[in-house]
């Protein structure tokens, strides 16, 4: 089972998103995901920092483990990382700032802005990626199948 663990203040609550999450990938460990809402130069910092990109953007993943495309996590591949029973996959990191400006621009309310952005993250942590066309379109659908089922969609406010 995932949870999200957020270090500040959320927006949101997103367990939401980690119920949904654990509906569609069902695990039978504990882990967690970091989630930060960050701000512009932090942000930015770490663009450039671990993508060599010197400019703001919205969300970025930092996954833990090399699972492959929502298959079940052993945690046994991972016991040094193991901390009280639970398994920390990944962490992300959401542009409050830029997730307003999104949300506007794609005239959807900031809720479904943010729990898109950190549903991507975790699916990145779970190994989605959007490298090539097939990927992206991959990771889209199923994002996009998760946020119906959140009741959490394009053009609502």
């Amino acid at each position: 089972m995932i949870k999200i663990i957020t270090e500040g203040d959320s927006p949101f609550d997103l367990n939401p998103i980690a119920d949904a999450v654990n509906a569609a990938f069902p695990q039978k460990y504990e882990l967690g995901v970091e989630v930060n809402f960050v701000e512009e130069d932090e942000i930015r910092a770490l663009n450039l920092e671990n993508r060599e990109i010197d400019k703001v953007t919205d969300v970025l993943s930092f996954p833990y483990t090399d699972c492959q495309k929502g298959e079940e996590i052993d945690i046994s591949d991972y016991l040094d990382e193991v901390e009280d029973g639970e398994l920390l996959i990944g962490s992300v990191a959401v542009c409050l700032k830029r997730a307003e400006e999104q949300a506007k621009e794609y005239g959807h309310s900031l809720k479904r802005e943010v729990y898109y952005l950190v549903l991507h993250g975790i699916l990145h942590c779970l190994g989605f990626d959007h490298i090539d066309k097939d990927d992206e379109a991959e990771m889209t659908a199923v994002a996009e199948k998760i946020m119906t089922k959140l009741n959490v969609l394009r053009g609502e406010n």
